[in-house]
């Protein structure tokens, strides 16, 4: 279980995160959606100890700062954040996982680690392609795959259909819940698309600045909550919420 308390996050005079409190059971998926700027990422990044907050964040009644995350957590970054010019193969990109630094060469126990994970993702085909070469979704299947590698109980994903197609979006969702179900383990996904939200999610979360709401799809993404997160209804973007419009 994940247990967060009276998260709070001020970076100079401004506050990014304001009192976040919520607690997902194991093997739960949890959606976090808000506008921009509302502290999805930021929030992620605490979850990854990368940054400096008050309150607490617990992973099954262990602090943050006794985990071993490389064992514990797997991530997956908006495929924005890399230098694609960088001259590496996708193999190599999945091997950063194991090595924690630049795999120069790989010997056949890691090519043989790395080739399992990207085959576990439905990318095998990529191993030696250049990473500038592969389009926006093979490109979140090797991170994927780098994600996985370690057989993590708890799985980041930060906008993952972010300069994907919708094809390739969906595939990757179902490979999420895939590992989900197979490892046993929890997803944690800030996302933009309500259809995950509501037909993938166990929980979802709504953030701009201050938590909004928590708990299913049906009890968190309510009108008001919807408002107050947005400024509007889904509705009035031409999307339909739990099978039925709001307005």
């Amino acid at each position: 279980m994940i247990s967060v308390r009276n998260l709070v996050v001020q970076i100079g005079d401004r506050t990014i995160l304001d009192g976040v409190h919520f607690e997902l059971p194991s093997q739960g998926f949890l959606a976090v959606l808000g506008p921009n700027g509302g502290g999805k990422s930021t929030l992620v990044r605490c979850l990854l100890r990368l940054q400096p907050f008050k309150g607490h964040i617990d992973f099954d009644a262990r602090a943050a700062d006794q985990i071993e995350f490389g064992a514990l957590i797997g991530y997956v970054p908006q495929i924005k954040t890399l230098d694609r010019t960088f001259p590496a193969k996708a193999s190599e990109l999945v091997a950063t996982a194991l090595k924690k630094k630049w795999p120069w060469t790989m010997n056949a126990a890691c090519s043989s680690i790395v080739e399992g994970a990207l085959e576990r993702v439905g990318a095998a085909h990529l191993k030696d392609q250049q990473i500038r070469n592969l389009s926006g979704g093979e490109l979140q299947r090797v991170y994927l795959a780098r994600a996985v590698i370690g057989n993590p109980k708890l799985l980041i994903l930060d906008e993952p259909s972010a300069g994907v197609d919708q094809a390739g979006a969906a595939d990757l969702l179902e490979i999420v819940e895939s590992y989900r179900k197979s490892a046993g383990a929890t997803v944690i996904m800030v996302t933009h698309d309500w259809e995950v939200a509501f037909h993938h999610a166990t929980h979802v979360l709504v953030l701009k600045t201050k938590q909004i709401s928590f708990g299913t799809a049906d009890q968190a993404l309510t009108d008001g909550a919807i408002r107050e997160a947005f400024g509007h209804v889904g509705h009035s973007h031409g999307v339909l919420l739990g099978g039925h419009s709001h307005a």
